[in-house]
């Protein structure tokens, strides 16, 4: 601790190997990123693919101060399932958070920044899609932690929403926890190309996958986000004059 940067915060092995005063607590700190990042605004700029990913390939080092069982597979999964669990209770806070601030943001007047027809057109994409759109945006850096929010404030099925919920949670921690401890041997022993080494590569990797399609998504729509605002700037001013 006492050699800490501020980068740090985005590396995603500062929270695997932290300890306190010889005493490892990264299972811990992992577990609460993953609640923050998929349930607290503040938590969007955590790491969240990148650690799971590398959860997989320091697996024994986190488990080893909570349980360590005879299996490997078993201890792998024990890993992902309280990962999964830390995701449905932080996408439990959003939702929550979600649907008490609804009432406000629908009653909220339009502004250059807030417009309530997205608002309302995101309830519709929600009941259309809403399953597939809380699986997509686990995969997804920022989008999933205002994915549950979104939810709450649209109003989306309590049900529908956990059902999507906990699935989602699962499929994204044992895919990222389980292609990190099993890539990472299969190379190791194959190739004897050992990822532990290549730590920074990986981090910056999943960065540039996961974020690409949130770029893309963006550059497609500011055109139409910027061309808007022109408009109701206009409308304001003509309104003045």
């Amino acid at each position: 601790m006492n050699d800490f940067d501020w980068k740090n915060l985005i590396d995603p092995l500062f929270y695997i190997h932290f300890d306190v005063n010889g005493i490892k607590l990264g299972i811990y700190i992992v577990l609460f990123i993953v609640f923050a990042e998929t349930g607290l605004f503040a938590g969007f700029f955590l790491p969240g693919d990148s650690l799971l990913f590398l959860a997989g390939i320091y697996n024994r080092e986190l488990m080893e101060n909570v349980m360590i069982l005879g299996s490997d597979f078993l201890n792998v999964t024990v890993l992902s399932t309280l990962v999964a669990v830390a995701g449905i209770l932080g996408n439990i806070v959003g939702y929550w958070f979600g649907s008490k601030s609804g009432y406000y943001l629908y009653n909220k007047e339009d502004t250059f920044w807030f417009k309530k027809k997205y608002l309302i057109q995101s309830k519709d994409f929600f009941e259309k899609h809403g399953g597939r759109a809380i699986i997509f945006a686990r995969f997804l850096p920022i989008f999933r932690t205002f994915a549950p929010i979104v939810a709450g404030i649209v109003t989306m099925e309590k049900k529908k929403f956990m059902f999507y919920n906990v699935v989602s949670s699962f499929l994204w921690s044992f895919t990222l926890i389980f292609a990190g401890h099993y890539l990472y041997g299969f190379l190791l022993e194959k190739y004897q190309i050992d990822l532990k080494e290549h730590i920074e590569l990986i981090v910056i990797g999943l960065v540039a996958i996961t974020i690409l399609p949130v770029i893309y998504k963006f550059a497609k729509k500011l055109p139409v986000v910027v061309e808007e605002g022109l408009e109701e700037q206009k409308k304001e001013e003509e309104k003045q004059e």
